[in-house]
């Protein structure tokens, strides 16, 4: 009774083992979420580029290139293969959203240009290090 009448006198409602608690339990969802981000999505081997929806070319990601996507005969975006990533390092459009976002390099990674209508797709098609969509 004497615990209850000091948490009413002192006005708290977490004590430090509440704090210590809370603290081990934001570090194991840390972890947790750090471990499946590393492992989640198997490396992927080639990236497949289209362009309007029409595949533009296939490149491996073991071989470091420079690919650039010509649109009418110019040349509206740059794709760097390098140390298995791809990574679009150039382009035309206004907002250059694409120039920005991460290097891709596991399964199923996109890099879009929707203002050119360029996509950038890491894919496996050796099927390694591939989940099944179903599961029992």
């Amino acid at each position: 009774m004497r615990r209850k009448e000091q948490m009413e006198n002192t006005g708290k409602r977490f004590s430090k083992r509440d704090a210590w608690l809370l603290a081990a339990a934001a570090l194991v969802i840390l972890v947790v979420f750090v471990i499946f981000r590393q492992f989640s999505g198997g490396s992927g081997s080639t990236v497949t580029v289209t362009v309007g929806g029409e595949v533009y070319g296939t490149y491996s990601l073991d071989e470091d290139q420079k690919i650039d996507i010509k649109i009418n005969g110019t040349v509206t975006n740059v794709l760097v293969i390098r140390d298995h990533q791809a990574d679009m390092t150039e382009a035309d459009c206004p907002d250059q959203l694409c120039v920005r976002q991460k290097a891709i390099s596991k399964d199923h990674e996109t890099i879009v240009c929707l203002p050119n209508q360029v996509v950038a797709e890491v894919s496996n098609p050796n099927g390694e290090n591939e989940l099944d969509d179903v599961a029992n």
